[in-house]
């Protein structure tokens, strides 16, 4: 998944014109030719941050169908960790992904200190679990968007002869 930082203006001009420069597009290639995504970002205000957000609201609909996710978050206190459950997972489950049930909260707490050893089993242990789902899952065939708008239109117009 790439980094979103550098995309921040390509996805608020998308955001604002409905127009995808290429290195947003080509972010959304790599989204969409992916097998898998993990999909972690900072928790802001007790929920996802608005770039990370954002991305998903310009992605093409249905990139992520049938996607195998897994999600994890990073924030202040471990209180902060139900943004996982609270608005990370129904998000990927509304754009229709496969969200692997275990997922990371690592807090301050979690770095620089013993407790550093209980983040890495707990990812070790989650990448795991989303290992098994990538597997199960199988390699995804690529969709291309205009591919799928064509098809639609196809089944719409399938009883359409052309003939009055």
């Amino acid at each position: 998944m790439p980094v979103l930082r550098p995309l921040g203006h390509p996805i608020m001009d998308a955001m604002l014109t409905g127009f995808v420069r290429d290195d947003l597009r080509s972010a959304f290639d790599t989204v969409t030719r992916a097998d898998g995504v993990i999909a972690v970002t900072p928790a802001f205000n007790a929920s996802f941050s608005g770039l990370f957000k954002s991305f998903f609201d310009v992605l093409p609909e249905q990139a992520l169908t049938d996607m195998p996710v897994l999600i994890g978050a990073t924030g202040g206190t471990e209180r902060h960790s139900l943004v996982l459950e609270h608005t990370l997972r129904p998000m990927f489950s509304y754009l229709h992904a496969i969200v692997s049930p275990r997922a990371v909260y690592a807090a301050t707490g979690d770095f620089g200190s013993p407790g550093e050893s209980a983040l890495a089993n707990r990812i070790i242990t989650t990448a795991a679990d989303f290992v098994r789902l990538l597997r199960a899952c199988s390699p995804r065939e690529g969709r291309e968007q205009a591919d799928e708008d064509l098809a639609t239109m196809q089944q719409l117009l399938g009883g359409v002869t052309g003939r009055p």
